[in-house]
């Protein structure tokens, strides 16, 4: 079960990737499938199951797109 609830602001995202890079966890992807209002790929979890809501994506996103609670 998961520990913890992650929210995309998707639009606002410019696709820097940073999100995906500071989950230690390694469960955030950029969905190549989608685009956002910028034009950019948007982050989501691939397995929400596996995270711990570490709040590590949320604390680096520099457009402050991330919210992390805690279950």
């Amino acid at each position: 079960m998961a520990k913890g609830k992650v929210t995309f602001n998707v639009d606002r995202c410019k696709g820097c990737e940073l999100c995906a890079a500071a989950c230690p966890k390694k469960i955030i992807k950029m969905n190549k499938t989608k685009i956002n209002a910028k034009g950019y790929h948007p982050p989501f979890i691939e397995e929400i199951e596996e995270c711990i809501a570490c709040g590590m994506c949320a604390t680096i996103c520099p457009d402050s797109v991330i919210t992390v609670e805690k279950l």
